[in-house]
């Protein structure tokens, strides 16, 4: 029964041919700027989390604060191997862990002065370090000497320097001083958007003897997985377990460590150390702004054009319909139910709303797949709230079908009102109908 219907309402479609093309394309319109849309805000996701799990955070990361006095807090963990010794053997999920330093400081040298964040890092703990950095002037390995740092295209501007210059830093250390050192320009890397306007590398060692703080202190544990979208269950596990071996931890808080620096640690009566395990989409929550809005307008706009085409939808069908009104008449006087005349009906839309999307989908996967190869560079601007370099859409089949589902499913939901109307119609007012 179901395959004579699907060929009925397959025929019914192939007499209008004109018509039906027209609807078709403009449901497979939608569809390709619902691929298009989609990609690019994954993409935006993707390029967010593999630039900033190398510059700012790990998926998730073993961090705390420490306070002397309880209105003066710290981003660090002291003896930092002591709570990784009492997790490490429950993350099965592991790829591998690094220590990261935090800190901050301002970089003066004879061109200029600007404030940065500096990361404390160990380059042969870190594998996935030179995958995302480009160095575009000096050399990469010389980050792994004492007295170095690493600058990005736009802060080595700013400061009038180069590799083989020499700036100075100064910070607050933990006890409410400032301390000064002077560090050597190891290498200039590429910009990457946002996330390199304000960060900078140095020495583990180099960040410890300018925080004056002693060996095995670190900012964080960052812990890298082989899937990032465990990232929450192993937060969640870690926090568990710290808690079983006895030490402080923090309530969970989607928030940067920096912003509960400011406004919430600072601010508690409490001293000594508290650790704090976040994932990366906690570190990095303070631009989700930017993928939220591009999701949020793409959605106004697909919803706009969803409207129009549900529109096109229902007249297309209650002209077809009108134009069939003795055929339907006739079908039912011969037997035909109700049910089925609906049924036929909804089948057409189906068919013509899955021939659309189906079309639609190839078509946007065909345009992204061709605008990722062709590597366009965006401009300086776009790079930083694109957080890429160049554009890139992240198209998966399994988003992919999400949307033609969803096309094929309104498209089918449009028709209900007018496959309802040619259900109702009495057979011996149908036969009668002219026009």
């Amino acid at each position: 029964m179901i395959a004579t219907d699907l060929f009925i309402a397959a025929r019914n479609l192939a007499r209008h041919t004109r018509r039906n093309l027209l609807l078709a394309s403009a449901i497979g319109g939608v569809t390709a700027m619902l691929v298009l849309l989609g990609g690019l805000t994954t993409g935006m996701r993707e390029a967010m989390l593999h630039s900033a799990t190398t510059l700012m955070t790990g998926h998730v990361n073993l961090a705390g604060f420490f306070k002397i006095t309880s209105g003066t807090a710290a981003p660090i963990v002291a003896g930092w191997e002591k709570p990784w010794d009492a997790v490490k053997d429950r993350i099965p999920e592991l790829d591998y862990m690094a220590p990261r330093g935090r800190g901050w400081a301002k970089a003066v040298a004879d061109g200029g002065s600007m404030d940065l964040v500096l990361a404390g890092v160990e380059l042969s703990r870190e594998p996935g370090f030179h995958k995302v950095i480009q160095v575009v002037d000096g050399s990469l390995e010389e980050l792994g000497k004492p007295g170095t740092i690493l600058l990005f295209q736009d802060q080595a501007k700013r400061l009038g320097v180069k590799p083989g210059d020499t700036l100075t830093l100064s910070a607050p250390t933990t006890r409410g001083a400032s301390n000064t050192a002077d560090v050597r320009v190891a290498a200039v890397a590429r910009n990457i958007g946002l996330l390199s306007a304000f960060n900078a590398f140095i020495p583990a060692d180099t960040l410890r003897q300018l925080y004056q703080l002693k060996a095995g202190t670190t900012g964080a544990v960052q812990i890298y997985l082989k899937d990032p979208a465990d990232s929450a269950k192993v937060a969640a596990r870690l926090r568990a377990a710290l808690r079983d071996a006895g030490w402080r931890v923090m309530d969970p808080d989607p928030q940067p460590y920096w912003q509960k620096l400011m406004f919430k640690v600072n601010a508690e009566d409490w001293t000594g150390q508290k650790l704090d395990v976040t994932t990366w989409e906690d570190e990095m929550s303070f631009l989700s702004w930017i993928v939220t809005a591009v999701t949020w307008l793409g959605n106004v706009l697909v919803t706009v054009l969803m409207v129009i085409v549900a529109v096109g939808i229902v007249n297309t069908l209650a002209i077809a319909i009108r134009e069939r009104t003795r055929e339907i008449g006739t079908l039912r006087a011969i037997g035909m139910q109700r049910t089925q005349v609906l049924r036929l009906t909804l089948l057409e839309a189906f068919l013509l709303g899955l021939g659309g999307a189906v079309a639609g989908a190839l078509l946007g996967a065909a345009v992204g797949a061709g605008l990722n190869g062709a590597g366009i560079e965006l401009p300086e601007t776009m790079q930083y709230f694109l957080l890429q370099r160049n554009l890139h859409l992240a198209i998966h089949p399994g988003q992919v079908a999400v949307y033609v589902a969803f096309v094929t499913a309104l498209t089918t939901v449009a028709a209900s009102w007018p496959s309802a109307y040619a259900a109702r119609m009495r057979p011996v007012t149908a036969m009668h109908h002219v026009g």
